[in-house]
């Protein structure tokens, strides 16, 4: 490991810390570049997910989204989960290669694998360090199918080596979309590209000849979800031309669940109180709040087409993007 007397502590006793990179144009933002021995991530069995296998190319997100279950990854380098976690990103410089060769041994058993699911790889850092060519290249090359879920508009860049891949491969897109209110997602989301922008982005998706669900998440109770922003939002989804979608309500784990209560009480002090009735059980909803919008949003779904299963679907694989 090549010291970096910059770095933070936590930071500072990581395996294969190369450097601190701080530039002009990322204020504020420190970019800590690692060597990764691994890229390939194993889900537990135990995990209701429909992947095995995950790829995270940057561990924190300048997406800033305060509601981020991400969030509690941060603690693990002695980062706090909050303004850390937004601006203290590790970057895997090398996980394209990595990756390459863990695809590339005979016991590789071509299972799913999902990028997106922890922390964006199309967040703003990705159009310094460029990973994803090298990551979507090795996935298509080993003949390994993929899914990609983002907020990122950066994806766009990738969108004909993308179309490539999907004649050798399955390949799966997903864009994810809380809301359509920019008031909102300004305070809620401050670093992603705006809901119209990624609506945009799910039509070019959808141009370049590719599958796209759409994940309407976080949901968030006496805010985002009346009857009417609900019907909002989907029409809008199915007028992208989304292929499929999904809609789940907002949950909060530990490391997120402070960092959100926060912006509540500074945004919406008035429901503080009626949100720790809701989650008085754990990081989820009630049950019955859950059931109340999954009755509500099915019709919307079907009305507009977007409760098909996943088109990507392999005989033998896992299902990535539920």
């Amino acid at each position: 490991m090549v010291s970096d007397p910059d770095a933070l502590p936590g930071l500072e006793e990581m395996p294969g810390l190369v450097r601190t990179v701080r530039t002009p144009e990322f204020a504020g933002v420190t970019f800590h570049e690692v060597m990764a021995r691994s890229a390939l991530n194993h889900v537990p069995t135990t995990s209701d997910v429909p992947f095995r296998w995950t790829v995270n190319p940057y561990r924190g997100c300048t997406h800033a989204c305060v509601y981020c279950f991400a969030r509690q990854t941060h603690s693990y380098l002695d980062l706090d989960t909050g303004a850390d976690f937004d601006a203290e990103i590790v970057v895997k410089v090398n996980v394209a290669e990595v990756l390459a060769r863990e695809v590339g041994r005979a016991s590789w058993g071509h299972e799913a694998v999902a990028l997106g699911t922890n922390t964006d790889p199309y967040q703003r850092a990705e159009g310094r360090y460029r990973l994803m060519p090298g990551i979507i290249e090795a996935l298509a090359g080993s003949g390994t199918p993929f899914s990609i879920l983002t907020k990122g508009t950066t994806l766009r860049r990738d969108l004909p080596l993308l179309a490539g891949a999907a004649a050798r491969t399955p390949v799966m897109m997903g864009v994810s979309l809380a809301l359509l209110d920019e008031t909102v997602h300004e305070t809620l989301e401050p670093g992603t590209p705006s809901p119209r922008a990624r609506l945009e982005l799910v039509r070019a998706i959808r141009e370049a000849g590719l599958p796209c669900q759409v994940l309407i998440a976080p949901v968030l109770p006496m805010l985002t979800d009346g009857d009417d922003d609900l019907e909002r939002v989907i029409t809008a989804v199915a007028e992208a031309g989304a292929t499929s979608a999904s809609v789940m309500a907002l949950h909060l784990r530990p490391g997120a669940r402070e960092w959100f209560l926060r912006w509540l009480g500074e945004q919406h002090p008035e429901l503080v109180g009626p949100y720790a009735e809701l989650y008085r059980g754990g990081s989820y909803a009630l049950k019955s709040y859950a059931s109340d919008l999954r009755e509500r949003t099915l019709p919307l779904l079907r009305r507009h087409g977007l409760d098909k299963p996943s088109a990507w679907r392999q005989p033998g694989r896992a299902r990535p993007l539920g």
